[in-house]
Order: C-alpha cells, then structure tokens, then sequence
C-alpha cells in the first residue's frame, strides 16, 4: 500500500508552488492508482530482457541500473470481463 502521507510529502517538495487541493488530488489520485496496478518486481526473471553491449548506450533504464539505481515494476490490471 502506497503511504498518503510520503505521497503528500513528495509532491510538496517537488511542486513547491502548487495549491494545496491541487496537491491533495495528485496524492489521492496516486494512492488509489493500487486497484488497477500491480507490482511485478518479483518477477523479473520473467520479463524476457537481456543485457546487450549497447544497451546502456540508448536505453535510460539500463544506464540507471548500472549506476546503482534500483526500480519496482508495475503492470495495469486488465479490465474484468463481464
């Protein structure tokens, strides 16, 4: 679960000058993306990629994984058929 509170605390941070309703909807619009998303970072093993030697040269997240950076994946949940 997403915390509201570290949410808020970003926003705030990052958009400094932002109304604060206006900042308040982004947290609550973030928080309540967890229903449609799941996390898939346990899965990696099964993504498919692989490493290339040029890679790092034109891929943004291949650069940032060899600097150290680290990232969780989400995937949109299908919509349920009726």
């Amino acid at each position: 679960m997403v915390d509201r509170e570290k949410v808020l605390a970003v926003l705030t941070k990052r958009f400094p000058h932002a109304a604060v309703p206006d900042v308040a909807a982004a947290a609550n619009a973030i928080v309540g993306l967890e229903p449609d998303w799941e996390e898939v970072t346990d899965r990696e093993g099964e993504l498919g990629y692989h490493y290339a030697a040029s890679c790092s040269d034109i891929c943004y997240i291949a650069q940032q994984a060899e600097r150290g950076d680290t990232f969780r994946l989400f995937r949109k949940r299908a919509p349920l058929r009726r």
